[in-house]
């Protein structure tokens, strides 16, 4: 008899086993209904979200709302096609002139997801005879894309020019290179040293992609992201992103200045074989890009939101991912995955929900709490938020301070 397909997975098994039995299983989280950008009912209860990467609160921005109803009333549910078929309609290609405006590039590409952008472009951009080479703490998506393509996959330390430029070095003379990296990681909410990091790829002669993911719409005159708040757009060959998260839908794009950037829509398969995205979401994104361009109160609302969480919990006493608040995504890190697992739950029964981040999902070790800041948070809510983690803490008998990962020896 064959081995079981899923013996694979037992690590994964083993672990959700260990999860503590009189805690909420933070898998198994459903939305009831959603009240607003900040606020939802989860089973039942009223609870404030901190956890939804809605930086921009576009979800349910009016402009946005009313233009997917006004193209769900013109062009229907769906397009049943890809865009090199019959899944290209005229508003597919106003969102795309749309992002190249925002961005002020020449070319634009939409994609299905954020996570097929990644897919799509990184498999296709580099072949069997090139390099690709990847910030460690890269989001699954740029390791899948890496995958599905044939090119030679090398990992520098995170966020470490001066390893990415060692490893760019030992890259045979005359190869193709791409480097790939995040402006604002998702699980710590750190930056990218941008500056030093375009250096060291401009001197040995390779392409630059950036995912700005998590930057669109928050840094930058404009929204577009840190890339342009450091003003080093003309050094970045291909930006990447998603309508997931600023932009309040789904969706995913690639934007870029080079000039035979067009032929990646006969070549690049994730983009060829798939679904073009529904009208109403194109409809809707056109709105919201529009809306980030001047949306500058919003963007200090974020800041003035994040600062003051980050500030509260480090002072009382909480271990964060970072030293200051660095974007609107607050981490703080837990001693081990039981007392994440509890800490998650127990802020969860007092209406606050927020992410949860353990291993394999993180690197080994990291056990975090992920806070999501959204423009549309008010001041009392943020403060319950505070609150509320001094409350947990209470509750399970351990002080904040006592929540710190213990130092390897």
């Amino acid at each position: 008899m064959s081995s079981d397909l899923f013996d694979k997975f037992q690590s994964v098994l083993d672990q959700h086993a260990r999860l503590p039995k009189d805690a909420k299983d933070p898998f198994a989280v459903r939305m009831d209904e959603v009240h607003s950008q900040t606020e939802a009912t989860i089973n039942g209860k009223r609870t404030i979200l901190v956890g939804t990467n809605n930086y921009m609160g576009m979800t349910f921005d009016e402009d946005a709302l009313k233009a997917a109803r006004d193209a769900l009333d013109s062009f229907g549910t769906g397009t049943t096609g890809s865009r090199v078929l019959n899944g290209t309609y005229s508003i597919h290609k106003q969102l795309e002139a749309t992002l190249a405006d925002f961005y002020n590039t020449k070319y634009a590409m939409v994609f299905s997801t954020g996570y097929q952008a990644n897919l799509g472009i990184l498999s296709t951009l580099v072949g069997k005879d090139d390099y690709i080479i990847i910030d460690a703490d890269s989001h699954a998506s740029i390791y899948d894309g890496c995958a599905l393509g044939t090119a030679t996959l090398m990992r520098f330390k995170h966020n470490d020019a001066a390893d990415l430029d060692k490893r760019l070095g030992r890259i045979p003379e005359g190869a193709g290179k791409l480097v790939v990296i995040e402006t604002v990681y998702s699980m710590l909410g750190d930056k990218a040293p941008l500056a030093e990091i375009i250096k060291v790829t401009k001197k040995h002669g390779a392409y630059l992609a950036v995912d700005e993911a998590h930057s669109m719409g928050i840094y930058g005159k404009t929204g577009r992201g840190v890339v342009q708040e450091m003003g080093l757009e003309d050094s970045v060959d291909f930006i990447i992103g998603t309508f997931s998260k600023s932009v309040g839908t789904v969706g995913g794009f690639c934007v870029s200045n080079h000039p035979k950037f067009e032929i990646l829509r006969l070549v690049c398969r994730p983009y060829m074989f798939t679904a073009s995205l529904p009208p109403s979401v194109v409809a809707s994104a056109n709105s919201a890009i529009n809306s980030l361009r001047h949306a500058h109160n919003l963007r200090g609302a974020i800041w003035e939101s994040a600062s003051h969480l980050h500030g509260a919990l480090k002072d009382a006493g909480f271990n964060m991912g970072t030293s200051t608040a660095e974007s609107p995504i607050i981490a703080i890190c837990l001693k081990d995955m039981e007392m994440t697992v509890r800490f998650w739950s127990g802020l969860l029964e007092r209406g606050v929900y927020v992410n949860m981040a353990v291993p394999p999902a993180t690197p080994s070790g990291l056990n975090l709490l992920r806070c999501s800041v959204c423009a549309a948070h008010k001041p009392e809510q943020i403060e319950t938020v505070i609150r509320t983690f001094l409350e947990t803490a209470e509750g399970l008998g351990i002080k904040p301070s006592e929540t710190h990962p213990v130092a390897e020896a």
